[in-house]
């Protein structure tokens, strides 16, 4: 037996480097990149080093095992701001090969398919999302330019003599009885997604109930975006090894760009149901200039992400994602650089077309919000709550676990 044991001791020290890791005990995971998340956290949990840069490695010192509603959970806490690859010692090229934003990553792209409500629709926005909702966008303005153009014929589409009120051409009821579906589909949607996300990670994540508290936190972390601070509020890492805050300002752009352009939508269907004012408002009006700074901010914030996403690190994330990621990208802008373009052209013969060209990009937004990186932003605060509610909980594994 000694023999044996001499002989395998000799064995392994003639392996290559490449293949000689650290044991680790396999993990209840179900995908490779579940078992990757799984395998690097429990060589991150006996270093520690990055403790301190965000929610995850707190929430991964509760833990010595990490099964799979533990590895869905702690991927989408990650920020994916790339502070840890850029200080972890076991990083490539180490043998150990330790890259957690790359397999969080990976992880999180998994967990927009799975929890898609109907999964197909998922599975192909995640291969084609760039394509697919270029596609259609472009498709809707076509099919709603030749409607116009069937209607009244080629003047209609430009001129038309619609005394700069789009309601000439779409009337209010037609385009409430549009969008209303599409809209109430993509809530219903995401709700399905997130029941079940949090469905499966709160046992894994103490069980209780969340607290006024723990909410108030992770409102906060969310509405500042702490996470994207590197953990140390000098800001992420791009496509080398300086700090910058550009990705959190532009994500700050987009975020609230868009709840301005939702606020300037809701206060405008206050006015025409409660009120009875009824569109066009003049330009000093509120929904108008609620609209005008939302759509500023996320032309600039949709613009500034593009730009970084394409020039990031490729080690910093899954690349298979970035057509999801880019898709999602160009139809913000697109939403509002016609939203703003139909603003200014609203006295114009271009109306009609900008009109069409507008409404075709918000109803690719709404049919695909729920299969995209804007889901990302529902997992990620059902991801905080939990965080912000364990973490108030003594540690389930005992001393030298916080």
């Amino acid at each position: 037996m000694q023999t044996q044991n001499a002989m395998a001791d000799e064995a392994q020290d003639r392996m290559p480097a490449a293949r000689r890791v650290i044991p680790i005990r396999p993990a209840p995971t179900e995908t490779a990149s579940e078992a990757e998340v799984a395998r690097a956290l429990q060589i991150c949990n006996a270093c520690r080093y990055c403790e301190g840069f965000c929610a995850v490695f707190p929430a991964m010192t509760r833990r010595l095992e990490f099964g799979k509603a533990d590895v869905h959970y702690l991927a989408n806490l990650c920020h994916n701001c790339g502070a840890c690859l850029h200080a972890c010692q076991y990083a490539p090229p180490h043998e150990f090969g330790v890259n957690i934003p790359k397999a969080m990553a990976e992880v999180r792209g998994q967990t927009y398919v799975d929890y898609a409500w109907p999964p197909a629709l998922g599975r192909l926005y995640q291969r084609n999302g760039l394509t697919l909702s270029l596609a259609l966008a472009i498709g809707l303005f076509l099919f709603l330019a030749l409607a116009v153009a069937l209607q009244g014929g080629v003047a209609r589409l430009w001129g038309g003599g619609l005394g700069n009120n789009f309601y000439h051409l779409f009337p209010h009821n037609l385009l409430v009885g549009i969008f209303a579906p599409v809209f109430l589909f993509a809530v219903f949607a995401l709700g399905m997604g997130v029941r079940r996300f949090w469905k499966d990670v709160k046992p894994a994540t103490s069980g209780v109930d969340v607290g006024a508290p723990a909410a108030a936190e992770a409102a906060s972390d969310v509405l500042r975006l702490k996470y994207l601070g590197g953990g140390h509020g000098e800001g992420c890492h791009e496509e080398d090894d300086a700090y910058t805050l550009k990705r959190r300002r532009f994500h700050h752009l987009t975020f609230y760009g868009f709840l301005l352009c939702f606020a300037a939508t809701s206060l405008g269907t206050v006015y025409h149901y409660a009120f009875g004012w009824v569109a066009p408002y003049e330009l000093h009006s509120l929904p108008k200039l609620l609209g005008a700074l939302g759509g500023v901010g996320l032309m600039v914030g949709t613009a500034g992400l593009w730009t970084l996403r394409r020039a990031r690190h490729p080690q910093h994330g899954d690349a298979r994602q970035q057509p999801m990621d880019l898709g999602f990208i160009a139809l913000l802008f697109l939403v509002a650089a016609s939203g703003m373009a139909l603003w200014l052209g609203r006295a114009t013969p271009a109306l009609a077309l900008l009109l069409c060209l507008h409404l075709g990009a918000v109803i690719a937004l709404f049919a695909t919000l729920p299969y995209g990186k804007f889901a990302h932003g529902i997992f990620r605060t059902a991801a905080l709550l939990r965080h912000n509610t364990e973490k108030r909980l003594p540690s389930p594994i005992g001393v030298g676990a916080d």
